[in-house]
């Protein structure tokens, strides 16, 4: 049993095929997503990484107290004691640095470009790299073992060569701008649609570099030795917004979709979903009164799933895919399996995000909810990437997942959110 995590920062969702994208080609990842479980809605719990790996690698929800404690062992270091052979590959200094970092056997840091460029080749670039890196070295891996891969290259360098972001240019628009640099900003209310556009399609050429590095590299991963035994899973740390609300990258971390929705697909070794291996496997039993039942929709050996999923619920269901009972609890997670083998019991109905600057949101079936002031409300699923605010409109909403974030909050820092009782039918349906 192997397991290959590949965490790819600042894919946005909305920039994926798989997720509804139209505009840019990615046939790679949309060839994965065919073979794979895929979360429709994967949101993150913190855009602040080493809080966000807490979640990861200790099932350490972000709103939790911090530090966890000291006893709380990590993934690589629970799989280490059951005979796995654990690597980290990233090209993330602040990663090599997390403490979760010290309980890998094996760290293999990727220096980060210091002088950003685009390249003339797709070889040259930091994508490549990388992928290179992580094929040559699952080539010698021998299970069972984990590889886990951050790459960076979304939010580092767009050093995709300048045809990628080309190819998204329609007759008539300006050049795309040239450099291989991130951009980071607030726009003004009167900012050239243009500039917007240029940014766009740099974007977009660079998640198209993506795609092909992908492509490769499962093409040479599909004819290794161990392929048939090793589960994959892709995700992404966190998206990028790209003027969605007046915001450009990074900027101030505001906890709209298009930062905290990300991609989440899990490819497993047999059948690539729900094959008769994963369906035989035992899972925990739901716990906790206020879990939703989540239609789940297969089509062959894919599926998708609507139920709302946070990345510590990766730590539980490693843990789970490894068969591993003598673990300490996670105060929120929930492992996937139990909706792959089609247990369509009870799952979450809320999950609750943490800023970096103390922003706080909530999101549930129905609702998203923006703390702040003033704080904004969006309609779920209809409005995916919130346009329109409702928060005039549905004031007893607003005030009662004000109230579920601060008891969801509380609950976390005494215990498990199961102790919390169910959301109330308005806020898990919407309106009728």
């Amino acid at each position: 049993m192997n397991v290959v995590c590949l965490v790819i920062d600042r894919l946005q969702a909305g920039y994926v095929g798989a997720y509804g994208n139209t505009w840019i080609e990615t046939p790679n990842l949309d060839r994965l997503a065919c073979q794979s479980f895929l979360l429709e809605h994967a949101l993150i719990d913190s855009p602040d990484l080493e809080r966000l790996y807490r979640s990861y690698w200790q099932g350490w929800h972000a709103l939790c107290p911090a530090p966890p404690p000291e006893t709380r062992p990590s993934l690589p270091a629970l799989l280490r004691e059951a005979g796995a052979t654990t690597v980290l590959l990233s090209d993330e200094p602040l990663l090599a640095r997390h403490p979760g970092a010290e309980d890998f056997d094996e760290l293999i840091e990727i220096d980060p470009p210091w002088q950003p460029e685009t390249a003339r080749r797709i070889d040259q670039t930091q994508f490549s790299r990388c992928f290179e890196r992580a094929i040559d070295r699952l080539a010698s891996l021998r299970g069972p073992f984990m590889l886990w891969c951050h790459l960076g290259g979304l939010g580092t360098t767009w050093d995709a060569p300048l045809e990628f972001r080309q190819a998204y240019r329609e007759p008539g628009d300006p050049p795309p701008p040239e450099g291989a640099e991130v951009h980071e900003r607030t726009l003004p209310p009167d900012c050239d649609p243009d500039e917007l556009l240029g940014i766009s399609q740099s974007y977009a050429g660079q998640v198209s570099l993506l795609d092909a590095c992908l492509g490769a590299f499962l093409d040479l991963f599909d004819g290794l030795p161990d392929a048939g035994e090793t589960l994959l899973t892709v995700t992404s740390s966190r998206g990028f917004p790209l003027g969605e609300h007046r915001r450009v990258g990074p900027c101030d971390d505001s906890l709209f979709g298009e930062l905290v929705h990300v991609p989440w697909m899990i490819r497993f070794p047999d059948a690539a979903g729900a094959g008769k291996g994963v369906r035989n496997r035992l899972c925990k039993a739901p716990s906790g009164p206020f879990r939703q039942t989540v239609p789940d929709t297969f089509s062959g050996a894919a599926a998708r799933s609507q139920a709302l999923v946070e990345p510590a619920d990766l730590w539980a269901t490693l843990l789970d895919w490894w068969e591993l009972d003598d673990v300490p609890d996670s105060p929120s997670a929930e492992s996937i399996l139990r909706l792959v083998r089609r247990e369509n019991g009870p799952f979450r109905d809320r999950l609750c995000i943490a800023g970096r600057d103390g922003g706080r949101a909530i999101r549930t079936p129905a609702w998203f909810f923006l703390a702040g002031d003033p704080p904004k409300l969006f309609a779920k699923p209809d409005d995916r990437w919130e346009v329109n605010d409702v928060t005039s409109l549905c004031p007893e909403v607003t005030e009662c997942l004000r109230d579920a974030l601060a008891q969801y909050e509380q609950t976390l820092s005494a215990g498990r959110i199961a102790d919390l009782p169910a959301l109330s039918d308005i806020l898990v349906n919407g309106l009728e």
